[in-house]
């Protein structure tokens, strides 16, 4: 891998709550490179969405950054003041979030936001800002006519386009995707997904990924990241973690969706319900749903140990060395 362009160390995100703190990341840490795709995978509530808004240093109260570092091109966000954050916004790192039609001004039309984000990233006259709002929407395959459209007159799939667009406009290095295709139908998000990736090998920028449906990044990502109660579980290539997932919520969640291909199977979920983030159990946070949990298992926490680049945070695939 060359040198990474985002390092995230030990991030820790905890949301304030009147049962005390709930640990929603807890010791995350992974690297992207330059141009890479990762996708992030993981259930509701498993702390994916908000992993993202703090890197992006996007979280508001009451989540809060409590430890841990984020470094992009070897600065580290978490340190910088919120000017000094707004001169990497939109330049060299753009976020399009989980839902367009809310993220989108419904008030102004899709030319009047990319301006407002032109200028108040850069100095460009009226000509360019409008040049550069034409070639962003020729970019994702929209009418540059739809410059005046508001976003209530687009469908879904030409909302979340619109909102690429926008994230694309001052080319960036970085792009993070908060589960931009889950209000779409299966046939919009397979489009959105091919636009996506070749704009990324295209223009070059890397992207980090969220999304609750393994399905939608198998055959778009280069490394595959499954978090579970805030941590991750599995880390890999993203065909090795499909087609040889080690950690047993990998597993569980490549049988809960089906596959078009082989023979027919019954689909099934995973037993339970997540563990309480406010007083997490001891030992694997997965143990209580594990049926290969062993003592050992629910007594000591285990740590994510990477074995030819897949890493994996299970006792069963990597022992506990006894002291």
């Amino acid at each position: 891998m060359s040198t990474p362009i985002l390092e995230v160390r030990d991030l820790r995100v905890e949301y304030t709550t009147p049962a005390g703190p709930a640990q929603a990341v807890s010791g995350v840490s992974f690297d992207l490179a330059p141009g890479e795709f990762l996708a992030i995978v993981g259930e509701s509530g498993c702390g994916k969405s908000t992993m993202l808004f703090s890197i992006a240093q996007l979280l508001t109260y009451p989540a809060q950054t409590v430890g841990g570092s984020v470094k992009f091109d070897g600065v580290d966000l978490t340190t910088l003041s919120a000017e000094e954050l707004r001169q990497h916004r939109w330049r060299d790192i753009s976020v399009v979030m989980q839902s367009a039609m809310n993220a989108l001004n419904p008030t102004l039309s899709i030319a009047a936001q990319l301006a407002d984000a032109c200028r108040a990233h850069t100095d460009w006259d009226d000509e360019k800002i409008a040049r550069r709002s034409a070639e962003v929407l020729d970019m994702v395959s929209i009418d540059v006519a739809h410059l005046k459209s508001f976003p209530f007159q687009l469908s879904g799939g030409m909302r979340q386009r619109a909102m690429i667009a926008m994230a694309l406009l001052l080319e960036p290095k970085l792009i993070i995707m908060d589960e931009p295709t889950s209000a779409l139908d299966v046939v919009a998000q397979r489009s959105l997904m091919r636009q996506v990736e070749n704009l990324r090998r295209s223009l070059g920028f890397a992207v980090l990924f969220v999304t609750h449906d393994m399905s939608v990044v198998s055959h778009f990502s280069d490394r595959l990241a499954v978090m579970y109660a805030g941590e991750i579980v599995e880390l890999g290539a993203t065909r090795e973690v499909f087609d040889h997932p080690r950690h047993p919520y990998s597993n569980g969640l490549m049988d809960a969706f089906p596959s078009i291909v082989g023979e027919k199977r019954e689909l099934t979920g995973i037993a339970g319900n997540p563990p309480s983030l406010v007083n997490p159990p001891g030992g694997c946070l997965f143990a209580p749903r594990c049926h290969f949990a062993t003592d050992e298992c629910r007594e000591f926490r285990p740590e994510l140990i990477s074995v030819e680049e897949h890493a994996v945070r299970c006792h069963l695939v990597n022992p506990r060395v006894r002291s």
